[in-house]
């Protein structure tokens, strides 16, 4: 079983940035592709950004790109989101999420392919 524990949330102007951590339990976190994703009130969870397993393959959504960096850590069993130039649509929870039995080099922005959750980490943007 792996547990995965997001930190680095909060409030932040627009324009602002913000990094996000998510730790994760276990011995083979260099086996999981990692992603992030997000949730805003009255809408549904959508793909932020994904990570392959070494880290040399990364992905964004539309909305983020240019502005998010996804990274991880292998020997420190960590992912990261950084977050700059923030902005009020920006405001969600953002839950990591770990995927198994993936090729090495691959990733996916579908969270139905995901296996393990974090609890989330909510991130608010003022105007």
């Amino acid at each position: 079983q792996v547990q995965l524990v997001e930190s680095g949330g909060g409030l932040v102007q627009a324009g602002g940035s913000l990094r996000l951590s998510c730790a994760a339990s276990g011995r083979t976190f260099s086996s999981y592709a990692m992603g992030w994703f997000r949730q805003a009130p009255g809408k549904e969870r959508e793909f932020v950004a994904a990570i392959s397993r070494s880290g040399g393959n990364t992905g964004y959504a539309d909305s983020v790109k240019g502005r998010f960096t996804i990274s991880r850590d292998n020997a420190q069993n960590t992912v990261y989101l950084q977050m700059n130039s923030l902005k009020p649509e920006d405001t969600a929870v953002y839950y990591c999420a770990g995927q198994t039995g993936i090729f090495k080099g691959s990733y996916s922005t579908t969270g139905s392919s995901y296996d393990y959750w974090g609890q989330g980490t909510q991130v608010t943007v003022s105007s």
